[in-house]
C-alpha cells in the first residue's frame, strides 16, 4: 500500500469520531461558540470581551494548515488550559465548521 493511502488506526478513529453523518451546520456552531467559548475567545467580530490568554477564533481559521477535522479532534481531547466541554460530536463538527467560515 502506498504512503498516501496508509492511515494510522488513530487517524481513522479520529475521522470517524468527528465526521457526522450529516453536513456540519456553521450557524449552529456559531451559537455553540457564543455559549461555550466566548468567555475566553473572541468568537465573532464585534465581541467586546475575551481573555487575553486565548486566541481569537479567526486566528485559528487563518492558519495556513487549518483543518476543521484537526480542530474537531482537538476539541474531543482538549488541552489542559481549556475547560471540559460537554459537546457531542455533531456539535463539535458544527463548531469547527463555524471556525472554518472565519477565514
Amino acid at each position: 500500500m502506498s504512503k498516501a493511502f496508509r492511515l494510522s488506526s488513530a487517524t481513522i478513529c479520529a475521522l470517524a469520531i468527528v465526521t457526522p453523518a450529516a453536513a456540519a451546520d456553521a450557524d449552529h456552531g456559531k451559537d455553540i461558540a457564543k455559549r461555550w467559548c466566548a468567555a475566553c475567545h473572541l468568537v465573532e467580530s464585534g465581541q467586546k470581551k475575551a481573555s487575553d490568554q486565548a486566541p481569537p477564533f479567526s486566528t485559528f481559521a487563518k492558519m495556513p494548515d487549518f483543518d476543521q477535522n484537526k480542530l474537531a479532534f482537538l476539541l474531543l481531547a482538549p488541552h489542559p488550559n481549556m475547560p471540559t466541554l460537554s459537546l457531542n460530536r455533531t456539535e463539535i463538527a458544527d463548531l469547527a465548521d463555524y471556525v472554518r467560515t472565519l477565514k
